[in-house]
């Protein structure tokens, strides 16, 4: 087997990649290791919580003891299927602050300022707002829509959000991202519109795109560049030949994998599991960054949350409306009403983010107290925490070590316990008066420093947005892993696209910037870019002075 192109991972910034490389009349194979992303669990938006749960659709992978969590193994889902972490995730669609990308160009990735990545959100993108908007893209691959917003619970969250004295915002991915207002989702026709679906299905259609099926072992690189993949395919070891380049974009936690089971990374990491040093890059594995975040949960004074329908008469109902017509309860996420704000003065753009549930429950599934409630995920968006991705062994079928290393800085701690503090002062707003019951969780009674400590450390959870492990930077610097064309330094005609190249973790989702890098990557292969789009974000007047 050979292309032009090789793509290990049918994912978010994978499936981007084939779409624009065939379409540029480009052969392509990418290889993806899960299965079929077809039937319900996947498809119906609401049934998201099963296939993060699914060994069918999820690596399994969890962290090692995270020894600042009382030593707590933490989930880390990652999509094992075609579409890969968007044939699983919420569908939550957030491009990130314009500030997180002018942070990234200040870090070493030139050319990839607000200015440069703007157009690419708008050439992905089709948006389904209430108007049309010049910050917006509306002929893309991407559907991007809201929820309807039935249910009262989400205007009293975003009433409160302003009755407490912070911004509302029509559009957080538009120009204003601070504020409260409603949230936006991969979801068309009722349907998970996830990147399989956005392009990959698409790319098939066309006689130069293909995927194959098979465990990536390693990259072949010969004289110092990349010629091939090796695949493992059932009993068989397989290769597959690139013309052009070799492009990974295996997850944040299977890309730098492959790229130390290929023979770059850190040389006594490898040494160690003898694995021979083609190129010495310390940096493979390393920055690992994620959002973490607490359930804040609220008991309901009126029987009015999505609680009535969580039995199995209800699932039935809603589940066969869905497929019957792909209407009603099964056709959203449910996440319909959000909020960034920032957590003090001094701090130029929001970093804390809300998503708000008309439901107290967690995303296994497990309920703090049976009955009606609702809740408000919340936490920080720019921890200085910084974990690692190694290998456990040089056999390919085995999962690397993960170590988040969260909550290792002081900083994480008063992060926390404020946008605990400022969640707490939201729904105790007038809006919510009509709704309102007691404090579920963290509890009334927890109010102290070390309270609110503890109850991090017991019931935080991953938000799911590793990232950072092939870190983009300058090519002088020696803790980098791509330059900012996507290229791996130190090894032609290999590149690494999606979540693991990010310098800094984004504000929000990261499925929308993971698609954003594989459209651009692609451009950087095809020797083409985007014209800048130097439009200015709304930005807080008095950030320096006031927190709201």
């Amino acid at each position: 087997m050979q292309a032009d192109y090789v793509i290990v991972g049918a994912g978010s910034a994978g499936c981007a990649l084939a779409y624009r490389l065939s379409e540029a009349g480009h052969s392509v194979i990418v290889v993806e290791y899960g299965g079929s992303d077809a039937g319900p669990f996947i498809q119906m938006p609401a049934a998201l919580s099963y296939p993060m749960n699914m060994k069918r659709y999820d690596w399994g992978f969890e962290s090692e003891p995270e020894p600042h969590m009382d030593g707590r193994r933490m989930a880390c889902p990652r999509g094992k299927v075609i579409g890969g972490s968007s044939s699983v995730n919420g569908m939550v669609y957030v491009r990130g602050h314009a500030r997180d990308f002018d942070t990234w160009a200040q870090m070493g990735a030139t050319g990839w300022s607000y200015a440069d990545v703007l157009p690419y959100y708008k050439r992905m993108e089709n948006w389904h707002g209430p108007s049309a908007s010049g910050w917006r893209g509306h002929v893309g691959p991407l559907h991007v829509t809201r929820g309807a917003r039935k249910n009262p619970l989400y205007h009293a969250f975003v009433e409160a959000g302003q009755q407490a004295g912070y911004e509302i915002t029509e559009d957080y991915n538009g120009e204003k991202q601070e504020g409260f207002g409603p949230f936006e989702q991969t979801v068309w026709r009722g349907r998970r519109w996830s990147a399989a679906n956005a392009y990959l299905r698409p790319a098939l259609k066309r006689w130069r795109c293909q995927v194959v099926r098979g465990l990536a072992r390693r990259v072949v690189i010969q004289d110092g560049r990349a010629t091939g993949i090796e695949i493992q395919d059932g009993p068989q070891v397989k290769s597959i030949r690139a013309h052009r380049e070799v492009i990974i974009a295996a997850s944040s936690i299977n890309s730098p994998k492959l790229l130390m089971l290929s023979g770059i990374g850190p040389a006594a990491h490898l040494a160690e599991h003898g694995i021979d040093v083609i190129v010495d890059r310390p940096g493979v594995g390393q920055n690992l960054q994620d959002h973490l975040e607490v359930y804040f949960q609220m008991a309901a004074s009126q029987p009015i949350t999505l609680y009535r329908y969580w039995n199995a008469a209800w699932k039935g109902a809603i589940g066969a409306q869905w497929l019957a017509t792909k209407r009603g309860l099964g056709a959203s996420n449910n996440f319909e009403s959000c909020g960034f704000i920032r957590s003090r003065a001094g701090v130029e753009y929001p970093d804390i983010q809300f998503h708000f549930l008309p439901l107290a429950v967690r995303y296994d599934g497990k309920f703090v107290a049976d009955g009606h409630g609702f809740q408000a995920h919340v936490g920080p968006m720019r921890s200085p925490s910084r974990g690692e991705i190694t290998l456990r062994s040089s056999d390919p079928a085995e999962a690397p070590r993960i170590l988040f290393n969260y909550m290792s800085t002081e900083q994480d701690w008063v992060d926390f316990r404020q946008a605990i503090r400022l969640t707490r002062e939201i729904f105790q707003q007038d809006a919510f008066a009509p709704f309102r019951d007691k404090e579920l969780l963290p509890g009334a009674h927890v109010q102290s420093d070390d309270d609110i400590d503890a109850f991090i450390r017991e019931h935080a959870e991953s938000a799911y947005h590793p990232c950072g492990t092939c870190r983009m930077g300058s090519r002088t610097d020696k803790e980098a892993v791509v330059d900012p064309e996507c290229r791996v330094i130190g090894v032609d005609g290999l590149r690494v696209a999606d979540s693991s190249i990010f310098p800094q973790i984004t504000n929000g989702n990261l499925n929308g910037p993971s698609i954003m890098v594989g459209e651009k990557a692609a451009d950087h292969i095809l020797g083409r870019r985007l014209p800048r789009d130097d439009s200015e974000p709304w930005i807080h007047p008095d950030w320096a002075t006031a927190q709201r």
